[in-house]
This record gives C-alpha cells, sequence and structure tokens, in this order.
C-alpha cells in the first residue's frame, strides 16, 4: 500500500486510468509481468517482477471471537462455496466451548448466487423447509426453493448486521433468518433488489436482461423496493407507497411488512461523517499518513490492541496542517442556500451586514474542526494503520472497538431474555408503548 506504479514491462503508466492499469497487469496465470515502482523512503524506483496467478477471493476474509463469548463471521459475496465458507466458519467457532452467540455480518454485500443464500440459511435452519419462492407473470416459471442440507447448528443465538448496501442474496439470507425466527435483524434498512433477471443472447454479441420474476421470502413477502410496473410521467420510478405496503407474519406470529428491503428487528441510525472526516480521507491524507507511520515504525501492537494514543493523534494534526485540502460544513452549505433565495428574492441586500457578520461567526476553523471530530478521526486512522500491518484482518478487528452496530448485536446475543423477547414479538410492543 502506497507504491506508485510508474510503468508496467517498461510501458509508462502516466495518464493511464485504473482500469487501463489492469488490462495490462493481468495474464495468464503463471506468467511474470514487471513492474517500476516508486515506494515511500526509496531515493530510487524499485523493479519487482510478479508471477501472476490465478486469484480466488473468499466469500468469507475473516471469521473469529469478537470476545470471549460472540463469534462473528464476515460474509463479502455470495460466489460459488460460500454456503460452504459459512458453515466451516461457524464449525470452527463452534471449537470454542464459551460460544453463546453468532453474528453474521452482511453489511455492504450485494448479493449473488441464489443458491449459495440458500446454503447460508440452512447452516442454521433445519432441512425441507421454504427458503424462498420466485413468482412472475408465467406461472409455470415459478419455483419455491428449500433447504437440502443438514443444519450445523439450530440452537446458537444469531444476530444477522445490514444496512443500506445489503442486497439481494444478502436480503434473502437476512429476511428467511427473519421470517423463520432464527435470529435477530441489527443495523439499517436493506436495499430492496428482489428481481429475478434472465439473459437473452442477441445478434452482434449482445445480450438483453429481462426481468422474469420477483423473490419472496418465507412470509411470503416480496423484498423488492423498485415499483417499476408504476413508472411516473418522466420515466423514473419510485417506491412502493404506503397504502401498497402490507403485513406479513412470521412463523412465531411477529408482524414483518413489505415495501422493500428487510427491515430490521433493533434499528440503528446511519453513521454520518462529518466534512472534514469525508474530506481527509476523499484527499488521502489519512493514506499517506498510515504509509508513512508504516515506514517508521516496523511492527505495532495486534490489531485489537493498537489504540491512536493522543501523542499520535496530535503528530497526525501537526502532519495534516500542511495539507490541501477543503470542505463545507452543514451550517456554510444552509447559509449559502439562504443567501441564494434571499438575493432571488430581493432580501439580501438589506440583510447583508447581519449575513456577513454570521458568515464570520460559522466559518469553519480547520484546527478546531479536527479537534471536534477527534474520535472519527482517531477510528479512521485506526483502521488505515492497522491494515499497513495485518490487513483486512486487521482492519475488521481494529473496528470491533467502535463498531456500534456490531456492539449492538453482541449486548443482544449475551441479553438472553432480551434476544428472546424480539424473537416472541414482545420487545415492538414495549417499543410502542414507550412511543419510540
Amino acid at each position: 500500500a502506497g507504491d506508485v506504479i510508474l510503468e508496467i514491462e517498461g510501458r509508462s503508466t502516466k495518464g493511464k486510468t485504473s482500469s487501463d492499469v489492469v488490462k495490462v497487469l493481468k495474464g495468464q496465470p503463471n506468467t511474470p509481468v514487471k513492474l517500476l515502482i516508486k515506494r515511500e523512503g526509496e531515493e530510487k524506483p524499485l523493479e519487482k517482477t510478479i508471477v501472476r496467478e490465478e486469484i480466488k477471493v473468499n466469500n468469507v476474509p475473516y471469521y473469529g471471537m469478537v470476545d470471549d463469548k460472540i463469534g462473528y463471521i464476515k460474509l463479502t459475496g455470495f460466489t460459488q462455496d460460500a454456503g460452504r465458507e459459512v458453515k466451516d466458519a461457524l464449525l470452527k467457532l463452534k471449537e470454542n466451548d464459551k460460544l453463546e452467540g453468532v453474528v453474521l455480518d452482511l453489511r455492504g454485500n450485494p448479493g449473488g448466487l441464489l443458491r449459495e443464500a440458500i446454503n447460508i440459511v440452512n447452516v442454521f435452519v433445519d432441512k425441507n423447509l421454504d427458503i424462498v419462492s420466485t413468482k412472475g407473470k408465467v406461472k409455470d416459471w415459478d419455483k419455491t426453493y428449500k433447504s437440502l442440507n443438514s443444519p450445523v447448528d439450530l440452537n446458537i443465538p444469531l444476530a444477522v448486521l445490514v444496512n443500506r448496501s445489503s442486497a439481494s442474496a444478502s436480503e434473502i439470507v437476512s429476511g428467511s433468518i427473519q421470517d423463520l425466527d432464527r435470529g435477530v435483524i441489527v443495523g439499517q434498512r436493506s436495499f430492496g433488489k428482489g428481481l429475478v433477471q434472465t439473459s437473452r443472447p442477441l445478434s452482434y454479441n449482445t445480450q438483453l436482461k429481462i426481468t422474469t420474476s420477483k423473490y419472496y421470502i418465507p412470509s411470503g413477502r416480496c423484498i423488492q423496493a423498485k415499483d417499476y410496473s408504476h413508472r411516473n410521467e418522466d420515466g423514473s420510478v419510485g417506491t412502493v407507497p404506503d397504502s401498497m405496503i402490507k403485513e406479513f407474519t412470521t412463523r412465531a406470529g411477529r408482524k414483518v411488512y413489505d415495501g422493500g428491503g428487510v427491515i430490521p428487528d433493533v434499528s440503528m441510525p446511519v453513521k454520518e461523517y462529518t466534512p472534514i472526516s469525508r474530506s481527509v480521507m476523499s484527499n488521502n491524507i489519512i493514506f499517506d499518513f498510515a504509509t508513512q507511520y508504516r515506514l517508521k515504525h516496523p511492527e505495532i501492537k495486534s490489531a485489537r490492541d493498537f489504540k491512536v494514543t493522543p501523542e499520535l493523534f496530535s503528530e497526525f494534526s501537526t502532519y495534516i496542517s500542511t495539507k490541501e485540502y477543503s470542505y463545507k460544513t452543514e451550517s456554510e452549505e444552509v447559509l449559502e442556500e439562504w443567501q441564494k433565495v434571499a438575493e432571488r428574492e430581493k432580501y439580501f441586500d438589506a440583510a447583508k451586514a447581519e449575513f456577513d457578520a454570521l458568515k464570520q461567526k460559522i466559518d469553519h476553523d480547520k484546527k478546531a474542526d479536527i479537534e471536534k471530530s477527534k474520535d472519527q478521526l482517531s477510528e479512521l486512522l485506526a483502521d488505515e494503520i492497522a491494515s499497513r500491518y495485518y490487513f483486512q484482518r486487521g482492519r475488521i478487528e481494529t473496528s470491533f472497538e467502535y463498531d456500534t452496530e456490531l456492539k449492538k448485536a453482541v449486548e443482544i446475543l449475551k441479553d438472553q431474555s432480551f434476544y428472546k423477547d424480539i424473537l416472541s414479538g414482545k420487545y415492538v410492543e414495549e417499543v410502542k408503548k414507550k412511543g419510540k
């Protein structure tokens, strides 16, 4: 990380896009490719010869124990063998005699193969259960998919994490787990991708992708959010209106709803990054700082133990003060919008003095904003630095310290009365009584 590729096989990469570079880097397995790279801390460019290999990206990049009692499985895809990878991960976790619950993390998972989604659900539920069905206009094509294998564990408490980027197969897994009352869903409402699409070959080596049916999970609800059957006059597509949302019930009688995506049993707010945090990330300032940090420090504590100390954050604050970056606070954006409206309505000239005074008061102070965003910037720093030593595993383990959604899932799994209240529907009733 941090290396700059200057040449590939003697050809300069200057002005090339990432896709251009990838095309040249890729080739037949077991063939060499020669690179000229510029590395931080090295005076001259380095020549490296890399032997190409067929790369297989695991669907489960990480599994392990969050603490002594709760296991964690990160699932990032649904390619072939995803079900086997989840099964193997759970079996490994079960070797720990203290294991009391498992978190399955589907956040940011865009989906993939339908059969693998069914296999993953089957790890936690009995065989011969309806997991998902597809229904379309041609009734002869309708099909119901069942769990076919013996489960690994029917009883271990399970929490599934989802967010707005969990889609398709991720929603089949989380929705089925919810409908079968097999586990608790935590996070934000999922994306809402419930369409089955079939490719038809056309002339000139082209294909047409046609939507042929929709996915329905065990309660009978559809997870599709966009209503393509009712387009607006301009051709745009809206979501299913509230008046069309229907109520369904889980196997235990809990109320669930269609209308798009999977609504978590325990909803969590979306994590919002401050303008300065977004700016330093988009400008690669944290990335570059981590590159230099790695050069100065050959090793660090384990990812779980690594912390951004006050001294380290002070060093970062000094580093960032020499960098160019810009951002607008929400207050500044609102004030700018107000100015446009006031000018359009001819009120601005009369209020200009007050506007200038207010603008001066809210103009952001980078140094003060860094301090205000200290906790968030420290998290981003810890992630990036830990990944330089322990790679993807390090990034995940570092996040255990501040991941609020994971912490909520762990809290639920450790409180069995709370866990059972959610699965029985009692938790929802209590929330309604409190007006939340």
